[in-house]
């Protein structure tokens, strides 16, 4: 006869679930909760051989106990079966669950078993809803079973996740080849605008013929704009209505000769000054042939024993490289307040070759500059001894020039922004 179940210290035979493998923790909970039925009913327990996965106490046990006290063991005789075959059914979701996993190839197969198994309505969920019909006293034990089983799933998921992933980047990279001798994708590529092209063309033709690039406000005073450029106060170009007045002494330049005056300035006595002052200027002009802002260059040498041949062969240098060898120029007298004498520069027509045209006028000539020698109340405005010092002045358009190089007709055509046109050149 043995020892009346529960009377036994049990404390030397509990062991952590943690610490057991998943089938061993089912048959210590079924075992520990047989003996404990068997205690309560206060009938004497025989240790007999394992039998079904009852324990050590098996369903000889269980006998023994009915035995002794029939109608009393009943109900715990029903609460054994009702923990066993939760156990039972816990641990077959698990081992299924594994099985599963461990074979599962692709991502969306392991979300399809987390889904059945984990899920809201999944069966692990479902056979915890059940637990209302145990004991209370057995129901924290199934809950600490169900989520160590839940946990070992979830950890299983993850593990199955990361490897598939790597498998299928691994046998992505091994398909997808990347020849590193082809040639990468073209990108669309923008230009400089023509005018841009003109201008800077003029500018590396000047600085190869030894001038400086200056530059200035693009908003410049009355005095710089017109006074020291001998612009009397009754010249047209001070009048509202040819030049764009911010207030009465502040206005957008109309040309790029203050730079020039600017210039002797900061530099004077200094000699010899070669310069060219590119840049925007405004007039109120708008038409086929005019535009209210355009691009000029203006050119200034200073120096003792400057002459008017200088100036000529300086031009002609310049046309000469800008619109070919086979170009020629004529001057013309002119007037212009800032030089003394003045004159205009002609070349010939680049359309017909001079020999007359529509775009010429029939004339074969074309305009393309001023020029002149600097007036001597210029030089002395700005520092200078007009009998001691002399110099040159000229001034284009840059527009004018790009119009006249490229065949264009119609300078409003440079400011539309559209790209059928400036992507021809």
């Amino acid at each position: 006869m043995g020892k009346v179940a529960g009377t036994e210290p049990t404390g030397r035979r509990r062991r952590g679930l943690e610490a057991l493998p998943g089938k061993d923790r089912v048959k210590f909970a079924q075992e520990q909760q047989a003996e404990r039925l068997v205690g309560r009913a206060g009938v004497p327990a025989v240790r007999g051989e394992r039998h079904d996965g009852a324990g050590d106490l098996g369903w000889y046990l269980i006998k023994t106990c009915l035995s002794f006290r029939p109608e009393g063991a009943k109900a715990f005789y029903f609460g054994i079966l009702e923990v066993k075959q939760m156990l039972e059914t816990i641990e077959t979701i698990r081992q299924a669950a594994l099985a599963r996993v461990a074979a599962a190839k692709r991502s969306e197969e392991l979300e399809g078993i987390r889904i059945q198994y984990l899920g809201k309505k999944g069966e692990l969920t479902g056979v915890l809803r059940n637990m209302g019909k145990l004991p209370p006293e057995e129901r924290p034990r199934i809950g600490q079973m169900a989520n160590m089983v839940r946990e070992e799933l979830e950890k299983a998921l993850e593990e199955a996740r990361e490897a598939i992933a790597r498998r299928e980047l691994a046998e992505r990279l091994q398909k997808e080849t990347i020849d590193v001798t082809l040639p990468g994708r073209p990108f669309p590529r923008g230009s400089r605008h023509l005018l841009y092209q003109t201008l800077n063309e003029i500018k590396s033709i000047f600085i190869g013929l030894g001038f400086d690039v200056a530059e200035g406000p693009e908003v410049e005073s009355d005095y710089y704009n017109f006074e020291a450029l001998n612009l009397p106060k009754e010249h047209p170009a001070r009048d509202m209505q040819d030049s764009f007045y911010i207030t009465e002494d502040v206005l957008l330049r109309t040309h790029t000769s203050p730079v020039q005056v600017r210039v002797m300035e900061a530099r004077r006595p200094q000699l010899p000054i070669r310069i060219i002052a590119p840049g925007k200027v405004y007039r109120r002009d708008d038409d086929a042939t005019h535009s209210p802002m355009f691009f000029q260059v203006e050119g200034l040498l200073v120096d003792r024993r400057v002459t008017f041949g200088e100036l000529k062969g300086t031009l002609m240098a310049f046309v000469k490289q800008m619109f070919g060898d086979e170009v020629q120029l004529r001057f013309r007298p002119s007037y212009f307040p800032f030089t003394e004498p003045s004159a205009e520069v002609d070349i010939s027509c680049v359309m017909c070759g001079g020999s007359g045209c529509r775009t010429c006028g029939h004339s074969g000539w074309l305009e393309i500059l001023g020029c002149g020698m600097v007036h001597p109340r210029v030089l002395s405005m700005s520092g200078y001894d007009p009998e001691e010092v002399c110099g040159f002045a000229f001034g284009l358009g840059v527009d004018r020039v790009a119009m006249l190089k490229y065949g264009i007709d119609d300078l409003r055509l440079f400011y539309e922004n559209d790209l059928r046109f400036l992507q021809q050149f």
